[in-house]
């Protein structure tokens, strides 16, 4: 058990050697010394835990989500026993947004990956993941806030979700540009969850 610890405390940090540089200048300059560099161990360690650079950004990027996903979790949890399915809603949209610190660099470094996304078939797979994935989530919340009476009975609930993740993406981008300050985001995205949530749900 030491052995597999040790083994996932260095692989975060190459992660996080990555995300910082990535946060830093994004990722088309980034090589294996540079990041090797940046964490303090050899080139030789960082391919004999990642291998290639493109695993590497891969790897990198694996573990960045699955801290979103827990990080996620804990803050849905932190909402109580019995939220509400609006609360709920409402909180896994938010994740969207740069609204503290961790938010922010985690978006500042997907940002970085962004050109990758387009142009390389690994992390072009990760990304398209995601949306498919929360775009469920909401959809199946939505439908038993419906069958709840929490939410309006005349909405689309897979249309909806589609819409609110959407603003939530671009508010995010927004947020990080420091075209919009996040207290606005966040009071814009309450605005569509008005309109879909029956008044005192």
């Amino acid at each position: 058990m030491p052995r597999l610890a040790d083994h996932d405390l260095r692989r975060r940090q190459i992660a996080e050697a990555v995300w910082r540089l990535a946060a830093r200048g994004g990722l088309e300059q980034v090589t294996l010394r540079q990041v090797a560099a940046e964490a303090g161990v050899s080139v030789r360690l960082l391919q004999y835990y990642f291998g290639t650079r493109d695993q590497m950004l891969l790897g990198a990027l694996e573990i960045l989500n699955a801290d979103a996903e827990a990080t996620a979790k804990e803050r849905l949890a932190a909402l109580g026993p019995d939220p509400g399915l609006r609360a709920v809603v409402r909180g896994v949209v938010l994740e969207m947004l740069p609204l503290d610190e961790e938010r922010r660099s985690r978006h500042t470094v997907y940002a970085a990956y962004f050109v990758r996304f387009l142009t390389e078939p690994a992390l072009a797979a990760v990304a398209r993941d995601a949306p498919p994935a929360l775009t469920a989530l909401l959809t199946e919340l939505l439908t038993h806030s419906v069958a709840r009476g929490e939410a309006e009975a005349r909405i689309d609930a897979g249309a909806e979700a589609a819409l609110l993740l959407a603003a939530a993406d671009g508010l995010q981008y927004r947020v990080l540009l420091g075209q919009l300050p996040a207290a606005e985001a966040v009071a814009l995205l309450d605005r569509q969850l008005d309109r879909i949530f029956t008044s005192g749900s």
